[in-house]
């Protein structure tokens, strides 16, 4: 969630004669936190992870399930709960009390009505018992939550609800769509958590653009869907806003599913994972080496089959957030000639990273994005200002935006203890990692966020998925590893990442070599791979053809690795969960915990071979062996509510219960496959 200041919000006419002076206030801020805490060190590693929920309400007489819009007297709930204030509260944004139980969780308030969003009380720290606690942890804030709900509600953890948008009440209580802030079709106003933050971005996200958001997600082919399908939600005909006329100038394409307000995106639930690293080196270091991982693991977490009612010919949420808050005009989106505008800007605020900011001697030109947009006058600035020349490049390419909310009440005076300005725009720069500078008002270091993955359906997949990533970290740390291949490769795997089954149907960039190229000493070998990790004390610089260092590899490959050599005789990929087993082997990790953690790599290693499916494959799945489901395309109500009843059913009952997402022996009923649906399912 973004920061959520209060005040005057300025409408977007007047926000944009103040998007200077916010940008250089912010550039000053981030000089006033470059210069106070670029020596800042801590001692270990600590993280922390975000899990965010959908809230739905069961209507189970009438078979059908809505969205909650009670987040704030879900909040009020937790917050009056004596029990829950004793040890210190877990609504910080409601309460004054002092927290002396940093064991309990927190929640907050998230862009939609119907999400709340939680993170451990406390940071995780690098023993493996913090671990092996994580996924109780888990749990636990699910139970606390529903605890603070109506009987008939609860927390799933679902990237999207499958209907948010259809034409029916999809909402609880209902509201009619087509208010004055998103202007949407099909959502109403009261989506969107009342905080004047939100409301004022998705009204100047669509006022600067000139027009509103445009979402067109593929739709998914089935035996019955029309050809060529026209979302039949639609309607060409209204006339409210001036903006309705953007579905008759084109913006609803054909065989696609057409959105169009930033709460089909902003609504999508994720699991995120934020690193403090020990120091400002490491936290670049991390930045860059996470990079090219951002799209194989959004591909091996994909858990987003369904968009407004419809089966959808992609796997995941990415590019749908991206388009809902794509605040380009005509000129920066290249559609017409540059007049106003300054650039022609390749991506949305909401992308895959551009920018590698480490001074790692391995980092070559090459790999650095060839068609990155500056603004000069922020980088000289920032140079000026003591700053290094990679550093300042990344922020002065963040700074090409504009403030989208700015509060009248912030532009009195510059206050270089604050970081209001700077992180107005760090805050609405959604890239797939984010380096995010020490805040001036807390003892906590640099940290690198991790945010491609998909929300999962169980506390496991989460615990799993969020564990992995923490010892791939520790990996990429300990044995130096060298993931780099060059940032368009990156661009281009996060659009293959949306590909149907991508994780076992397509290949990906990924560097062949991690090893530094100078051993000098052993760690230890990997099973099935020759070449030793080893930790010399400063990698050199590679030389030779940059096309040399990658090659595309299956998901597969890149987890579990490859076992055969390459063309020139050289070992293969060695896979990820190999260089963690062997960082495990490093620090002698006992027995019984090796077992545990194994369960969590198990799930990672088998969902990339193929032998465990994808959340959105087994939502894709459960729709088309659904008894009612009429091979077109069409999530009906009466689906939608099973399905829901069926996740929270596999989220209580855990792996046990969520066939072949979890066992690999588990002999289907029914079957279905992508050639037409199967009606065995009741």
């Amino acid at each position: 969630m973004g920061l959520l200041a209060t005040g005057t919000p300025l409408a977007w006419p007047e926000a944009k004669q103040k998007a200077n002076q916010v940008r250089e206030w912010g550039i000053e801020q981030l000089l006033a936190i470059w210069n106070r805490a670029k020596g800042k060190a801590r001692d270990v590693l600590l993280w922390g992870d975000e899990i965010e929920y959908l809230v739905v309400a069961f209507d189970d007489e009438g078979q059908k399930v809505r969205l909650s819009l009670r987040q704030a007297d879900i909040l009020k709930a937790l917050a009056k709960d004596e029990e829950l204030c004793k040890q210190g509260g877990c609504v910080p944004d409601l309460q004054r009390v002092a927290r002396n139980d940093d064991k309990l969780p927190i929640f907050h308030p998230e862009f939609g009505r119907f999400m709340l969003e939680s993170t451990p009380g406390k940071p995780w720290g690098i023993g493996f018992k913090d671990l092996l606690d994580v996924e109780p942890n888990m749990k636990w804030r699910r139970v606390i939550a529903k605890d603070h709900m109506n009987p008939n509600e609860y927390p799933i953890t679902l990237t999207t609800f499958p209907r948010l948008g259809t034409k029916d009440d999809f909402t609880s209580p209902y509201f009619p769509p087509s208010g004055e802030k998103l202007r949407s079709q099909f959502l109403p106003d009261e989506i969107a958590n009342p905080h004047i933050r939100f409301p004022t971005l998705a009204a100047n996200i669509r006022a600067r653009r000139g027009r509103k958001v445009e979402i067109n997600v593929p739709i998914f082919k089935d035996v019955h869907t029309s050809s060529p399908f026209r979302d039949p939600t639609v309607d060409y005909d209204l006339e409210k806003w001036p903006e309705d006329d953007d579905v008759r100038n084109g913006a609803a394409k054909n065989d696609h599913i057409y959105m169009d307000a930033m709460a089909f995106g902003m609504g999508s639930c994720c699991l995120q994972i934020t690193f403090q690293a020990k120091n400002i080196t490491e936290g670049r270091q991390l930045y860059d080496q996470l990079s090219p991982l951002g799209p194989i693991m959004l591909a091996l977490t994909a858990a987003t089959p369904i968009y407004k009612g419809f089966l959808a010919d992609t796997d995941v949420r990415w590019n749908q957030i991206s388009r809902a808050v794509d605040d380009r005009t005509a000129e920066e989106l290249g559609e017409q000639p540059l007049k106003h505008s300054r650039w022609r800007i390749p991506k949305s605020r909401y992308a895959s990273n551009s920018t590698y900011i480490s001074l790692d001697p391995r980092l070559r030109p090459e790999y650095l994005d060839p068609d990155l947009i500056v603004d000069p006058a922020i980088y000289d600035r920032l140079v000026a200002g003591g700053m290094d020349a990679l550093l300042a490049t990344h922020f002065a390419h963040l700074f090409i935006r504009d403030p989208i909310v700015v509060f009248a009440e912030d532009l009195d005076r510059l206050d270089l203890t604050n970081t209001d300005h700077f992180e107005n725009l760090q805050s609405t720069n959604w890239q797939h990692i984010r380096f995010k500078p020490p805040p001036a008002d807390a003892d906590i270091g640099w940290r690198v966020e991790f945010r491609p993955m998909e929300i999962q359906m169980t506390d496991f997949e989460n615990a799993a998925f969020a564990i992995f990533i923490v010892l791939v970290t520790r990996a990429i740390l300990s044995f130096e590893l060298n993931f780099y291949i060059p940032i368009p490769r990156t661009t281009e795997n996060m659009e293959t990442a949306h590909k149907r089954n991508a994780v076992l149907n397509d290949r990906f960039y990924f560097r062949k070599d991690p090893f530094p190229a100078r051993p000098v000493k052993s760690n230890g070998s990997l099973s099935g791979a020759a070449t030793p990790l080893a930790q010399p004390s400063r990698p050199p610089t590679p030389t030779g053809p940059i096309e040399d260092e990658y090659a595309l590899m299956t998901i597969d490959e890149i987890i579990n690795g490859q076992t055969d050599t390459s063309d020139d005789g050289a070992p293969g990929f060695p896979g990820l969960i190999p260089l963690v087993e062997s960082y495990l082997n490093s620090v002698n990790v006992d027995v019984e915990t090796r077992c545990d953690l194994a369960r969590y790599l198990d799930l990672i290693r088998n969902r990339a071979s193929g032998k465990l499916w994808t959340g959105a494959k087994w939502i894709r799945d459960f729709v088309r062996t659904h008894a009612e489901y009429r091979g077109d395309s069409v999530v009906s109500e009466r689906v939608c509510y099973d399905l829901v009843r069926e996740v929270e059913r596999v989220t209580e009952e855990g792996p046990g219960a969520g066939g072949p997402m979890f066992r690999t022996a588990a002999v289907r009923v029914g079957g279905g496959d992508e050639k037409g649906p199967n009606h065995s399912r009741a």
